[in-house]
């Protein structure tokens, strides 16, 4: 009675190691695959655009987001309408960047792009905390909205062929000062990549 009892224990013990491992090797296995797509896709990126960052008052991170943060070239203080000039930014990056993102090495990997509009902490004619805060949530939201839409409605070739893989993509988020690390660069456009590897590995992480 009690050997059969331990030989069952003994069964369950083994089962549970070999559920532990096999959960460690697909977190493992998800987690290389993310790394190895990250430091591609940032390398793909740099390849394309490194040469156009400093006249486009931009930068690359290693996070893969793509920021624009020269204020002469963005909006004008309180304004969400597009400058001239970031018209221009936007025409000679978004389809090259979408190029990108949906090619063969990436485009399955993909859940989520997203632009951002980034805010002071501050606005002009008010002291309210409160005020301030939805007053310029509401700013990097219409922002955010204003690029979506100027990118999203190019007349280009491959942004017209990607229509249907941007709708289910790509989407426009206000965070106002919440990200707020460099005041220099407080009034900012960001766009940001979230991996499909990377939600996969949430996701693990949670059971």
């Amino acid at each position: 009675m009690m050997s059969g009892l331990m030989l069952v224990f003994l069964f369950i013990a083994i089962s549970f190691m070999i559920k532990v491992e096999s959960e460690k090797q697909e977190m493992k296995d998800v987690a290389i695959t993310y790394r190895d797509t990250k430091v591609n896709l940032n390398e793909a990126l740099y390849a394309e655009f490194e040469n156009d960052l400093e006249s486009w008052g931009a930068t690359i991170t290693k996070e893969n987001s793509i920021v624009f943060f020269s204020p002469d070239i963005l909006f004008e203080v309180s304004s969400s309408d597009l400058k001239k000039e970031f018209k221009i930014v936007l025409e000679q990056f978004f389809s090259r960047y979408i190029a990108i993102l949906t090619s063969k090495e990436y485009k399955d990997n993909i859940l989520e792009v997203r632009v951002e509009g980034h805010t002071s902490d501050s606005w002009k004619s008010t002291e309210s905390p409160k005020e301030v805060y939805l007053k310029n949530m509401q700013l990097s939201q219409n922002r955010a909205y204003e690029v979506l839409s100027f990118c999203y409605s190019l007349d280009d070739r491959v942004i017209q062929e990607s229509r249907q893989w941007l709708e289910k993509h790509f989407r426009a988020n206000g965070m106002a000062f919440s990200k707020l690390k460099d005041i220099k660069r407080a009034r900012r456009v960001e766009f940001t990549i979230q991996m499909q590897s990377e939600d996969k590995v949430y996701e693990i992480l949670k059971e």
